[in-house]
């Protein structure tokens, strides 16, 4: 894992590649008692020939500074950024699948890990990257997601957190996720926090609606998270000629959707089979001949580099 620490004038220094293994931190640290920290999320794949790839590391990074400026806290460079992940993704090759059998998942972490007892930001940071083989997200695998309507928490409110990775975002989640899986749903639904009348997120991942030729996602505007998944598919489905608003969507129109799918780095593109709200369960299309089911398979043609990158998405791992 890559292991960089932030000196006392709010730059990080140069890091250094080291031993899997548990990291010591005081108990006053500022992440352990103020949450002070942020993650991301990326993948890296193995192509045919051999050779590891990388995709759109570049937003993960200004998605981190962006959080890091809300939550206070230094960041590392975008060029420091990826170098790391360069770093651990290389050290950890060995542990990349095979074409078509998984991918690498990165997780970088910025955490406030100084002492500080009293409630300010941290005094020192530690930046901080390790990586695990991974296969599909969900236990149905590549099968539709069965969700729920969430009606009593909320994930995130105006003028909070919600738009960044913080950490702080995934613990209250817990609950409500637990309760829907233990009656058999894949994941929760969030509705917005003032009138509960508007679509925001899935637990970890961003969700899109469709209707003939209109492909539609709740607005990122501080209370959803700007996936860097959710954007690209926003790309892909304009280039393939698809009309795709950012917009709030009201929960009633999940009744007249054709297609409902999520979006995220761990899940990729996941079609969603049904959503049950206040008792009513929908159903939705899936299939290979569905718009999901192309972006899908486009998304994941540049990712692992069967389709040509023509958008400079894809970062080669020398």
């Amino acid at each position: 894992m890559y292991v960089m620490k932030c000196s006392n004038n709010g730059t990080f220094e140069q890091g250094q590649l080291n031993r899997y293994g548990n990291i010591e931190l005081n108990p006053a640290a500022g992440v352990l008692n103020y949450g002070q920290g942020l993650y991301e999320g990326t993948k890296a794949y193995r192509k045919k020939d051999g050779n590891l790839i990388l995709f759109r590391p570049d937003q993960n990074a200004m998605r981190m500074q962006f959080g890091a400026e809300r939550m206070c806290m230094p960041s590392p460079s975008v060029d420091q950024f990826i170098d790391a992940v360069k770093q651990t993704v290389q050290a950890n090759k060995c542990w990349v699948p095979p074409p078509g059998k998984g991918s690498l998942y990165i997780r970088p972490l910025l955490i406030g890990s100084g002492p500080i007892l009293g409630l300010a930001p941290s005094p020192e940071y530690t930046f901080l990257v390790y990586a695990s083989p991974v296969r599909n997200y969900f236990k149905e695998g590549s099968a539709p997601l069965n969700i729920y309507v969430e009606a009593e928490y909320d994930r995130a409110s105006r003028g909070g957190a919600g738009g960044v990775k913080s950490i702080t975002n995934y613990a209250p989640v817990l609950k409500a996720l637990l309760r829907a899986k233990n009656r058999g749903f894949s994941d929760v639904l969030y509705l917005d926090s003032v009138n509960k009348k508007n679509l925001e997120e899935v637990s970890s991942c961003n969700i899109f609606i469709v209707k003939g030729n209109l492909i539609s996602t709740p607005a990122a505007f501080g209370t959803i998270l700007p996936g860097v998944t959710r954007r690209s598919i926003i790309e892909i489905a304009r280039d393939l000629c698809y009309q795709v608003e950012e917009r709030p969507i009201p929960v009633d129109e999940l009744s007249e959707a054709d297609e409902v799918f999520c979006t995220g780095t761990a899940v990729g593109v996941a079609p969603v089979g049904s959503i049950t709200c206040q008792g009513k369960r929908m159903e939705y299309k899936t299939g290979a001949q569905t718009v999901c089911a192309q972006l899908y398979s486009t998304l994941v043609g540049i990712q692992t580099g069967h389709i040509e990158d023509k958008k400079g998405w894809i970062v080669e791992i020398e």
